[in-house]
């Protein structure tokens, strides 16, 4: 039972550390990108609940509830990947390598099928915003995701769910 509670707290842990990374990320490439408030990628975060609401709502309550959805998402793909890590002997292997291939995926689904199916407005792509962003996913998300998932299962014996 003690390694259930540590594989939980481990994994809450790594997804605070992994959602705190991306989201800084994400708001100074903002601010720097644009000239306006950071405030404003929670609020678009929240609107893929809230729609159209978030950007005329309380703006503090709605960048609240767009943290609480970021950290919710990095939580997601925490668990999924300390779930399926030592499953895969390939991921044991190389957890940096493992790490930044899954924030690939991550940014695969976050942008082909989580963002498409929620409320935020359509957004035209554009290749180099992608770019950025996949690259934000794959060292902010997926390496830290990687490296402390190879540390836990390292120490517990890589085979221990």
């Amino acid at each position: 039972m003690s390694t259930r509670l540590s594989l939980s707290v481990y994994i809450l842990v790594t997804a605070l550390v992994a959602g705190t990374l991306d989201i800084i990320s994400a708001c100074v490439q903002f601010v720097l990108i644009t000239g306006q408030p950071f405030t404003k990628v929670l609020v678009f975060v929240a609107s893929g609940f809230f729609g159209k609401e978030a950007f005329t709502g309380d703006p503090v309550t709605m960048m609240w509830w767009g943290l609480l959805f970021h950290y919710l998402i990095a939580l997601t793909f925490t668990t999924i990947f300390f779930l399926i890590f030592p499953k895969i002997p390939e991921l044991l292997r190389y957890p940096a390598a493992s790490g930044l291939v899954y924030g690939i995926l991550v940014w695969l689904i976050m942008n082909l099928l989580v963002i498409p199916l929620s409320q935020i407005p359509p957004r035209p792509f554009r290749l180099g915003n992608a770019v950025i962003g996949m690259l934000i996913i794959m060292v902010m998300i997926g390496l830290p995701i990687g490296l402390l998932a190879g540390r836990y299962y390292k120490r517990a014996g890589a085979t221990k769910v």
